[in-house]
């Protein structure tokens, strides 16, 4: 039996694609899911994602080690934003992080009713796809955007993504938004970073002067780690939960 994976571009679409028997796999490449591996990389124990700014607030008052993110920079008032660079520092380890940014925690939480939620970026993009082929489910990868719009980065990982699942033949396809991604991935593969020069996240983040996240979200397989949300807590999935 072959399953089915789905590129949905944006959260705003994911009604029209939501299977609450599938496996999710979030993307948001610049910065939220490649800052969500490398901070169980460098041993964060939990992140917990929310929506608003409203409910971050809150944890901060509580305690809480709280990141925000907004329009690519950190929230005032917060001490982390969503730059990998920032989760690096052995002050987070061990620690539970609440995490909010423009779009990957909207993303997150839009999936939270799914069979399981789990968290991609070109980070961890072949561990990703092999632990994928071992759970025998239907996937949507599910692209955070920008603001619910379609954006070029997140739907070349879906692309990338996407062909390792189908060239094991354990998966299939009848969905256009996947052989469009599959498509874009292969004619911007080889060199990733030139081929997003125009595209309108790298841009906005290049003018906040963090050229050095983008090449890092954009560079493959830097960890093993795959994070899963477990009764609304992102964790880093173990041996016995696959």
């Amino acid at each position: 039996m072959a399953y089915n994976v789905q590129v949905c571009f944006s959260p705003a679409s994911f009604p029209l694609f939501r299977d609450d028997e599938a496996i999710v796999v979030v993307i948001d490449v610049l910065r939220a899911t490649s800052a969500i591996c490398t901070a169980f990389e460098h041993g964060v124990k939990k992140i917990i994602p929310v929506s608003t700014l409203e409910e971050a607030f809150e944890y901060k008052k509580q305690g809480f080690l709280v990141a925000a993110e907004r329009d690519g920079s950190i929230v005032e008032g917060f001490n982390l934003g969503n730059s990998p660079f920032s989760y690096m520092d052995e002050a987070i380890k061990d620690k539970t992080i609440v995490l909010t940014t423009t779009n990957g925690t909207k993303a997150i939480n839009a999936a939270k009713n799914a069979h399981k939620v789990a968290i991609g970026s070109f980070l961890n993009l072949n561990t990703l796809a092999e632990w994928l082929c071992e759970q025998e489910r239907n996937v949507i990868l599910l692209c955070a955007g920008w603001k619910d719009k379609f954006n070029m980065e997140d739907s070349l990982f879906a692309g990338a993504l996407a062909e390792q699942l189908l060239i094991t033949k354990k998966f299939t396809s009848d969905c256009d938004s996947a052989r469009a991604s599959v498509h874009l991935w292969n004619f911007a593969s080889e060199d990733l970073y030139p081929f997003l020069r125009n595209s309108s996240h790298r841009n906005r983040l290049g003018r906040l002067n963090l050229d050095k996240d983008i090449r890092y979200c954009l560079t493959p397989n830097q960890t093993f780690c795959i994070p899963v949300l477990e009764e609304g807590v992102l964790i880093k999935l173990e041996k016995d939960l696959a």
